[in-house]
């Protein structure tokens, strides 16, 4: 699995959506297409490029065919997004402090006046 096959795997809103329903659990492939609301060539379509992308698994359950995250790629995902998510945090945290500070400030200016 390459960075650029995961990427692209989740740029499209209709796979963002079946990596949803199956983060709460495994789904057989007509449970996908009637949850997303797609026809059942373009869901296969869509399973194929997360299956490829090693975001999804695939097994034989008599008939169906079962689909589940793989939580691996996720994981590199999250680790990837990790020092990102710490600048996010810093600069809220800084946003958060400042507005503190400004509404501590001067009670008299944030106060409604009749």
């Amino acid at each position: 699995m390459s960075d650029a096959a995961l990427w692209t795997a989740l740029a499209d809103p209709h796979r963002r959506a079946i990596v949803a329903l199956l983060l709460e659990r495994p789904r057989p492939v007509g449970e996908i297409v009637e949850a997303c609301g797609l026809s059942q060539p373009s869901t296969s379509k869509h399973l194929k490029v997360l299956r490829e992308a090693g975001l999804v698994r695939v097994r034989q359950d008599s008939q169906r065919r079962v689909y589940a995250l793989d939580p691996a790629p996720i994981a590199e995902l999250d680790t990837w997004l990790a020092p990102y998510r710490a600048l996010w945090n810093r600069s809220l945290d800084l946003l958060g402090r400042r507005l503190d500070e400004t509404a501590t400030d001067d009670p008299e200016e944030t106060t409604p006046k009749d």
